[in-house]
């Protein structure tokens, strides 16, 4: 019996993480996390056996520990790091959006806990510091991440000495099509209408926006150890494609699927091993055109302050990250334009004075100040 504690499980790929492992006879889940959502939490924890929880909002975490009295609640970020270190797991998957997740990431590495990692945010704040810790930890970091996943596993069994270039695909959001002027006039609500997946608020504006992608760019780094200019976003509007990998004998190799995340959640959960999954395979008689298109960097600024980011290095990323994650809850917000995003992430990272990272504490003090300042900056806008 293997056994999960699961960080945002009240999230959309939380939420289908727990699906999957239902259908898993050799999986326990011992811990579950959540942000606010305290009554699916509640539900989860009882269909699921689990007696330990975490719940960010503290006061949330009171109200859940007064009404149910036989469940044991950990409480804030504090309490999220405690339920990785102290409760019984072989791995840990990390849900959490945002850079809520980097903390809780790094504490589940010390404790040498495997990590099935769907929280960009963790290797685009802290890749270098997260991939050496577990390293030394001899901790298994597998992607969730449909593109890393197809990444990871069209790497499987080659040598890395082989490897010529990453092909990431994009779906390209709902406005590959739309001119600049058609994008000053993007609403909320047209930016969360994702034509193909279904995802989060956050994760389908940044789609929109591909910052999404541009984030990935930054974790294929990591995660596969390859440099910036060996990765080639392609943008891929059925999404059946889910990423590929070109060797040096010229060869590509790729992995398709369903626009369903539970399959590469059930390989992170699995891996080695393959097992039939909660989901309908892919139908290649229905797929009869798949387009490959190159993104234009004009229209979706994001993508090439993600790719400056990842060059330049050091606390330029998590600056990028936190100063994307402060816009993006602007604008859904109504307090800026669609196309402010990247003019709001753009003249924070301008602002920065670019150092090396060396220990998580440096990660998290430019994380607060980019925040800060992309405050400041959305406030500008508002006036």
């Amino acid at each position: 019996m293997r056994k999960l504690v699961l960080l945002g499980s009240t999230g959309s790929i939380g939420r289908q993480t727990l699906e999957v492992i239902s259908q898993l006879p050799d999986w326990q889940v011992t811990g579950l996390a959540a942000g606010s959502n305290i009554e699916l939490l509640a539900e989860q924890a009882v269909k699921f056996g689990v007696k330990t929880v975490a719940v960010a909002d503290e006061e949330r975490a009171k109200e859940l520990a007064q009404r149910q009295r036989d469940l044991q609640v950990l409480a804030g970020q504090r309490g999220i790091e405690e339920l990785v270190e102290r409760v019984d797991c072989d791995l840990v998957a990390v849900a959490i959006v945002g850079a809520a997740g980097v903390s809780p990431t790094v504490r589940a590495i010390k404790a040498g806990k495997d990590i099935a990692l769907s929280n960009k945010e963790t290797l685009v704040a802290a890749g270098p510091l997260v991939m050496k810790m577990a390293e030394q930890q001899g901790v298994r970091i597998l992607p969730v991440d449909s593109e890393h996943s197809a990444i990871f596993q069209c790497l499987n069994g080659e040598k890395s000495e082989n490897l010529k270039r990453i092909y990431l695909t994009a779906s390209g959001g709902p406005f590959r099509g739309f001119s600049l002027q058609e994008m000053e006039q993007v609403t909320p609500q047209m930016a969360l209408a994702h034509p193909t997946w279904q995802m989060g608020g956050k994760i389908t504006i940044d789609s929109a926006t591909m910052m999404n992608k541009g984030l990935e760019v930054i974790e294929a780094v990591h995660l596969f150890q390859v440099g910036s200019d060996r990765i080639q976003v392609v943008v891929h509007p059925q999404s059946i494609v889910h990423s590929m990998v070109e060797y040096v004998d010229g060869s590509v190799i790729a992995q398709l699927g369903p626009t369903d995340m539970k399959i590469p959640i059930q390989y992170a959960l699995t891996y080695p091993e393959r097992m039939p999954a909660p989901t309908e395979g892919l139908d290649l008689f229905s797929a009869s055109r798949l387009e490959f298109l190159p993104p234009d960097f004009e229209r979706f600024p994001c993508l090439a302050l993600a790719y400056q980011a990842i060059e330049v290095g050091g606390s330029l990323p998590a600056v990028l990250n936190a100063a994307n994650e402060v816009a993006v809850e602007a604008f859904l917000q109504g307090m800026l334009p669609f196309t402010a995003i990247a003019s709001v992430v753009e003249e924070v990272m301008q602002s920065h004075e670019v150092q090396p990272l060396t220990e998580l504490e440096g990660v998290l003090a430019c994380d607060a100040w980019a925040r800060s300042h992309a405050h400041q900056i959305v406030k500008g806008w508002c006036r």
